[in-house]
């Protein structure tokens, strides 16, 4: 049996007072195990970036409760969760947010070093060689291309070992190439380190490489797919398979298709 490292519990996030109020969540249930490779889906506004603040504790619900490693995230007050979030989740985000004055290999090591750690250089240099940035850790950010720094930016939240690594469109600013190379990191850090990844993304192609495909739509969870099976749909009528066969999806209803 997995261990479940991720557990949202009616989770609802309210922004402003009626009668502006809007929802951008309501109600989401969700469980993730430790080791899974998971994508979060929907169009622009439906929730998804929301929903990965709240379980990276940048946010806080309105309602509902988030458990990571069975602590519950979402009662901490701002002291709490900016010290949860440096040890216990990485977050990747469009934009690399490299600090440009110093190297690759400092960018790193900063979460430890806010922390005053000791660098375990053995996992340090697994994580590098697993990137493919090991020879550019002297360099600063000015002299790396676009994917190189977000492989930084990927190694950076990896360093502390984190329970959650939370990628929020990680390739948007990338063009083909290195999107494919930065997903391809992505699985292999799933792989090779056991990261539980959670990715949030627009990109239906994107999304057919993790193992499981979550699909938010106006705030709610209306699919919920591993490849071969499907683990919850609650759109009405509606069901979806993700095939393993050549990454393509077999949509049997429009509201549960990824967009």
């Amino acid at each position: 049996m997995q261990l479940e490292i991720l557990k949202c519990e009616k989770v609802t996030k309210v922004y402003g007072s009626k009668p502006n109020q809007v929802t951008a969540l309501d109600g989401i249930d969700l469980s993730v195990e430790k080791g899974e490779f998971v994508a979060v889906v929907g169009a622009s506004g439906s929730g998804k970036s929301t929903l990965l603040h709240i379980l990276g504790s940048v946010d806080r619900p309105t309602s509902g409760k988030v458990y990571v490693e069975g602590t519950d995230i979402s009662t901490m007050n701002r002291t709490q969760s900016a010290i949860f979030r440096r040890r216990k989740v990485g977050l990747i985000y469009q934009f690399y947010n490299l600090i440009p004055t110093l190297t690759v290999r400092k960018n790193i090591l900063m979460p430890l070093l806010l922390d005053k750690r000791k660098v375990n250089q053995t996992y340090f240099e697994q994580v590098v060689n697993t990137l493919g940035i090991a020879d550019r850790l002297e360099a600063l950010p000015s002299q790396l291309s676009g994917g190189q720094q977000q492989r930084a930016a990927i190694a950076r939240s990896l360093i502390y070992r984190p329970a959650l690594l939370l990628a929020d469109e990680p390739t948007g600013n990338l063009d083909q190439k290195n999107t494919r190379e930065i997903i391809d990191m992505l699985k292999l850090s799933n792989r090779n380190l056991q990261q539980t990844i959670l990715l949030i993304t627009h990109d239906a192609q994107v999304a057919l490489e993790a193992d499981r495909v979550v699909t938010v739509e106006d705030g709610h969870i209306v699919g919920d797919e591993r490849r071969g099976t499907t683990v919850r749909s609650t759109a009405a009528g509606g069901e979806a398979k993700i095939s393993d066969a050549g990454n393509e999806t077999e949509a049997h209803s429009a509201e549960t298709e990824m967009r």
